[in-house]
Formats: structure tokens, sequence, C-alpha cells
């Protein structure tokens, strides 16, 4: 295992490329594919300095993982998410044990739903026609801290 230490780093590197990709996102509706490279591969680190074992542990997670990077492909394919908002769930959902990762998925909904009505009432007040391009990562990133609060501050008593 890695300890507290190595924990701490890693939960401050995912908190501030989270942070770092809402914001990108809220500019320019686009996530760089660096920062979910990133998150995905600091999931293994995470991993081991949390003494997961290689069976079933790290099995599950990547299954998990696989299983909702899938799911979000298809929302990608209807064009209901960007491809770096599909690509950051899937990264996350590589960190997040089950029971988080649903509660991470309902959040991210439901942020994503104010977000959408957000930027429909901002549109209609400005009288704008055309798409609405939702920066959902904002949703994501935001659902992604609330997510790991708990290992956080776990950590630290």
């Amino acid at each position: 295992m890695g300890g507290i230490n190595l924990n701490m780093a890693l939960l401050a590197a995912l908190v501030l490329l989270l942070v770092s990709a809402g914001i990108e996102d809220a500019r320019t509706r686009e996530i760089a594919n660096w920062k979910n490279a990133a998150i995905l591969a600091l999931a293994p680190l995470w991993w081991w300095s949390n003494g997961l074992s290689l069976l079933p542990d790290v099995a599950l997670q990547l299954a998990i993982g696989g299983v909702v990077f899938a799911l979000f492909c298809a929302a990608f394919y209807f064009n209901w998410m960007g491809g770096g908002d599909v690509k950051m769930i899937g990264a996350l959902a590589l960190w997040l044990p089950f029971q988080a990762l649903a509660w991470m998925l309902i959040v991210m909904s439901l942020l994503g739903g104010a977000l959408t009505v957000l930027l429909v009432i901002e549109r209609l007040v400005r009288r704008k026609d055309g798409n609405i391009e939702i920066p959902y990562g904002v949703a994501i990133a935001l659902a992604g801290l609330i997510a790991i609060r708990e290992p956080l501050f776990n950590q630290l008593s």
C-alpha cells in the first residue's frame, strides 16, 4: 500500500484535474484529452495505494468502468454528450466504488439537468436561436468532486 501521503497526492491531482476540466468545458465546450488520460492513468495508482487486490477488486473496477464508458458511448452516438464528457465519466468510474459511482451519476444527472434549464432560460432571455451546447463536463466535475469527498475526508481523520 502507498499510504496516506500517496492517497492525498492522488486525490489532490484528481481534484485539480476535475476542476480544470470543468472550467475548460465551461469556457470552450471541450475537455482536453490529456486531462481525461491523466485521470485514467492515475486510477491504477489509486487502486494500489488503497490496497485493492487484482481479483476481484481491480477486475470489478475495470468491468464497471467499461460498462459505464460503453453506456455513455451510446449517449455520444446519439449526440447527447460530447466525447470529452464520455471519456471523463469513463475515467472517473475507475476511481469510484460502485455505490459512490451510482451516487456520482445521480448527482451528475441532476446538475446537468439544472445546467440545461439555466442555459435554456438564458437563451430565451437573450432571444438566441440555434442549438444549445451544454458544458456537461461542469456537471461531471462537480458530481465527481462531491463523490470523492468521503475518501478525501476519511484520509484526514
